[in-house]
């Protein structure tokens, strides 16, 4: 029986990872085995329409990257808004490395690997999670 070869994160993937840290410094993140990494930012603050104030949000940065699209993202399991109300659209129950998690669909229709970044995303996706 052979062992798979586990492959290092690419420095694309590496330097997505660096400049997510330095906006979130409580970033970790893992190597997916394909060049790729898999990312949990702790400690993400929430806004006022949540019950919670803060959550965690884990997504994979693919080895293809920047070349592909950061998608989709998770979040804790437990959300829920203070009005009572569901999530609403673009939220779905799923798990992110084996956790039960909220997923957040927020897909680049027209994704430019020139201008959107990993980090970009992330602040796209909490921008519009705490619009809701």
């Amino acid at each position: 029986m052979t062992t798979p070869e586990v492959h290092s994160i690419t420095p694309e993937v590496k330097a997505a990872v660096a400049q997510i840290a330095a906006v979130h410094p409580n970033t970790r993140a893992d190597p997916d085995g394909d060049g790729g990494a898999y990312v949990v930012v702790q400690d993400v603050r929430l806004g006022p329409a949540y019950q919670q104030c803060q959550t965690w949000v884990g997504f994979q940065i693919s080895f293809s990257y920047p070349q592909a699209d950061v998608y989709p993202h998770f979040v804790r399991a437990d959300l829920s808004r203070v009005d009572g109300n569901a999530l609403g659209e673009g939220t779905s129950s799923g798990q992110f490395r084996g956790q039960a998690a909220i997923q957040l669909s927020r897909r680049s229709n027209q994704f430019n690997p020139a201008v959107q970044t990993a980090l970009l995303k992330l602040q796209k996706v909490l921008q519009w999670l705490n619009s809701r």
